[in-house]
């Protein structure tokens, strides 16, 4: 998740980068595009928010805001409007990911340091209506759920990235567990590309920073490994999501950027930086938000727009 964890647990974040592998089976290696990505502007979309998490648009003129606490009791999710109008919107323990289908916003919850460290199964995929504003539990016994998917099966992908287990969950539609791509550890942000039918997921506490992509047709295979330049626990890779380029753009936490990622060429380059504890990153959607222009929350509580140019 970045620097929230690295402050509290540094020496957990240690051990466990000493443990992996810097060079795994599959690895594609990226290459640089400096400029390649154009020109971007930044301008504030909204702050005075607590820690912001993670983001997605509720395609009905709203921006979801998963707005966290470091205590690991507290926090909820925040609704941002297209006209600045802040309001709640539901009520849920250390919010993680959110995955908006239809009429229906998904998140995680329990999603804090104290149950990564602790191995705690408290975690849950909770469904709120977006009409009512009713909530409802789909999913329990999660260890500290960060990023979320959600597949075409109906079923869940959940992440965690702290602790003694950091692999993926998949959750399926009859709410049974099991282990998705047990090769990878830290995991962290989860996007999934309908075109290519593949998951994203970024690591953060690897020593390389790692993109990898996910067969959902055929789970069991080794997934594509992409690295991103730079020292792995000091990018603190975190959310992110596939843009409608159809490249991958991930907000690296501790260095304050948003990469953008092609996968089919493993090329990167920098959209922004100089933007402290990024979280997530989504394109807009709906009403009132620019569907060629880039939302970033941050752990600073503040909501930034990036404009192509």
């Amino acid at each position: 998740m970045g620097i929230r964890r690295v402050l509290a647990e540094g020496i957990a974040a240690v051990q466990l980068c000493a443990a992996l592998a810097m060079a795994a089976q599959g690895v594609a290696a990226a290459e640089t595009a400096p400029g390649g990505c154009g020109t971007w502007t930044k301008s504030t979309v909204a702050s005075g928010y607590g820690l912001l998490e993670n983001l997605a648009f509720d395609g009905r003129g709203s921006l979801l805001l998963s707005e966290t606490s470091l205590t690991g009791t507290g926090g909820g999710v925040q609704r941002l409007g297209a006209d600045g109008k802040h309001s709640a919107a539901a009520q849920v323990d250390s919010p993680g990911g959110i995955v908006v289908s239809g009429n229906t916003a998904y998140i995680n919850t329990g999603n804090s340091t104290k149950a990564g460290l602790t191995d705690s199964t408290d975690g849950t995929v909770v469904a709120l209506d977006l009409t009512t504003g009713a909530l409802s539990t789909v999913a329990t016994g999660l260890r500290m759920p960060n990023g979320l998917a959600l597949l075409p099966d109906g079923g869940f992908v959940v992440s965690k990235d702290l602790g003694a287990t950091t692999t993926l969950t998949a959750v399926a539609p009859d709410r049974t567990t099991r282990v998705l791509a047990p090769g990878l550890t830290s995991t962290n942000g989860l996007a999934y590309d309908p075109v290519r039918r593949k998951l994203f997921v970024s690591t953060t506490f690897d020593m390389n920073t790692t993109i990898a992509a996910v067969s959902i047709d055929h789970p069991n295979a080794d997934p594509v490994r992409y690295t991103l330049p730079g020292f792995g626990p000091l990018n603190s890779a975190d959310d992110l999501t596939v843009g409608p380029d159809g490249a991958v753009y991930v907000a690296l936490n501790l260095a304050g950027r948003i990469v953008r990622l092609d996968p089919d060429t493993s090329a990167t380059c920098t959209i922004a930086d100089n933007l402290p504890l990024s979280s997530s990153v989504r394109f807009g959607s709906g009403p009132g938000w620019d569907p060629k222009s880039a939302y970033v929350t941050s752990f600073l509580g503040t909501v930034t727009r990036l404009t192509p140019q």
